[in-house]
């Protein structure tokens, strides 16, 4: 057969659902060959799209997207999506097209070494110059990504190699289990937690990777001890418990402080430092630290674990819980009354009728319209830090925010993913008007699929967090503004379902009747930032409880 018969036949082994990607000459054979494949091609409008959607694909569901380009400026153009999912942990395959082998040695027409290129933002990446080796490198490719901590590989197909008569079959995929944490490490841990006065959880995304919610809520409840989410942990644990204290939103005086201050032991959870600099909740260096993953911590000055306990993390939470039965639960009354003074700052704007519209009030009517499996995606700027701060998330994978790369751009093309993963559930995208029109095209690419979910625009006519972030430390501000298409025309050009918010009281009704919508539907929402303003000012302040 040929190679690129068989790379595709090693894909299907794979249990590859969709690749997303754009042709190219260097593909074109690969191409062919996933004519007659089962494998579903989602042809996007960008290399980034495609990127972010296999990122977006991975996230929700532990097995790696996959995303395909040509050669040179579509490689180039797959690494801001590559170096998303490589900072957030996503699982990710990537291939590309290159020159024929006779061409590697000196300068030619789009000849980059991409391979090169990609060693920093993967976690194993190689050129196939052989197709005996196919089954191999695909097998490893996978199995490289998908394993904890998860992140990017790389497979580049030269467009002779891909011509070249090959017989080899593909490797049978194997099951890993993950190790029990070791007994004298659980041991030691029980001491720490039962010598605790006030403990304090930090959830990061590694909870939500390796699918510890339920386990993580019964630990929670029945030791009760009060949990922080890092943004990519929002739904490792539900919100609606009398326990969660919520997500760590801004890199400045929070409410975080005030519960990380009091606690004596900061017990980690799949956490990674990427999610949430320990700088901003250990400045003193003085907590001790209880370290929980399947993988050794990073080394960092602010963060250097009393104990690690390395194994599976739910296998490690039932052990536990098992032999702190006996050991009273805690009683966090100075914690219940911090979360009740978070959930009051919450929802203090939730009913505000101002125009242009209060992001807490945007947030919190997104919040009362969808069901607590549906799917909130977050782009990049001041949405994302009141989103992260005030949408309350119930279940795991339900609120995706970016916050290793922190890329704009990311959210469009991550529901489509997210539409592709889940049809059954209603997606909601907000972003800001810089974030959305950096990934607009691939409205067509939703539209071409015929994939429902909402675009909520957080429209300032500037990019929103930049302002915010020059004025409060030159109080001035240079470069930020930009003006803006018609919204509602520029979602009718697409045949999607434009909306304009005019008055605060219009936007829950609106989103009510997009939700509904059997195509992509946009909504225009003028918002107020100088809210951004009065929450540096309120957080300035003596904020936690007494």
């Amino acid at each position: 057969m040929k190679a690129s018969d068989l790379f595709v036949k090693c894909l299907e082994n794979e249990e590859v659902e969709y690749i997303f990607g754009v042709p190219g000459e260097e593909n074109e054979d690969l191409m062919i060959s996933l004519m007659d494949s089962k494998i579903k091609f989602i042809a996007t409008r960008h290399e980034q799209g495609a990127a972010f959607m296999a990122a977006a694909y991975g996230r929700l569901t532990g097995k790696a997207g996959v995303c395909l380009s040509t050669l040179g400026p579509g490689a180039m153009n797959l690494t801001t999506g590559l170096a998303d999912a490589h900072l957030g942990n996503m699982p990710v395959v990537a291939i590309t097209g290159q020159v024929g082998l006779h061409r590697f040695h000196k300068q030619n027409f789009q000849f980059i070494d991409v391979v090169g290129t990609f060693r920093p933002i993967t976690k194993w990446n190689t050129s196939i110059t052989t197709p005996f080796v196919i089954p191999e490198a695909v097998r490893k490719a996978f199995k490289i990504a998908e394993v904890e901590r998860p992140g990017v590989t790389h497979l580049e197909l030269p467009e002779d190699v891909a011509k070249k008569d090959v017989e080899a079959e593909p490797l049978q995929r194997t099951k890993v289990r993950r190790p029990g944490a070791d007994s004298g490490a659980i041991e030691q841990a029980v001491n720490l937690i039962r010598n605790a006065k006030n403990p304090l959880i930090l959830a990061g995304n590694g909870c939500i990777r390796e699918k510890v919610s339920k386990q993580l809520n019964s630990f929670v409840e029945e030791r009760g001890i009060p949990i922080f989410h890092t943004q990519m942990g929002k739904g490792a644990f539900s919100d609606k418990s009398e326990y969660s204290l919520f997500t760590t939103g801004i890199h400045a005086k929070d409410y975080y402080v005030c519960g990380f201050d009091r606690a004596d032991l900061v017990i980690t959870l799949g956490y990674n430092i990427v999610e949430f600099s320990p700088v901003h909740w250990n400045k003193g260096k003085e907590k001790k630290i209880l370290h929980i993953d399947v993988i050794q911590s990073e080394v960092d000055e602010y963060y250097n674990p009393d104990l690690e306990v390395i194994g599976d993390i739910s296998g490690t939470l039932r052990t536990l819980g098992e032999k702190l039965k006996p050991h009273p639960k805690n009683n966090p009354e100075y914690f219940f009354r911090l979360r009740k003074t978070i959930v009051a700052d919450h929802e203090e704007k939730a009913d505000d009728n101002s125009f242009p519209l209060k992001p807490q009030r945007i947030i919190y009517d997104i919040r009362k319209a969808l069901a607590d499996s549906d799917i909130l995606i977050s782009d990049v700027g001041m949405h994302k830090i009141w989103t992260a701060r005030i949408y309350k998330t119930y279940e795991p994978n339900t609120c995706l925010i970016d916050n290793g790369l922190c890329s704009m751009g990311v959210a469009l093309p991550g529901a489509v993913a997210a539409k592709l993963v889940h049809p059954e559930r209603k997606v909601v995208v907000v972003t800001g008007d810089g974030g959305f029109m950096m990934n607009s095209q691939e409205i067509e690419t939703a539209m071409r699929l015929k994939l429902s979910f909402v675009i909520v625009i957080f429209n300032d006519s500037k990019y929103g967090m930049i302002e915010w972030k020059q004025q409060i430390h030159h109080e001035k501000t240079y470069g930020v503004d930009f003006t803006n298409p018609d919204f509602v025309k520029y979602a009718e050009s697409f045949g999607a379902k434009g909306y304009r918010v005019k008055k605060a009281e219009d936007f829950s009704k609106m989103l009510e009747d997009a939700l509904k919508q059997k195509t992509v539907a946009i909504i225009d929402v003028p918002v107020d930032y100088s809210e951004n303003y009065e929450l540096v000012k309120k957080l300035g302040q003596d904020i936690c409880p007494v």
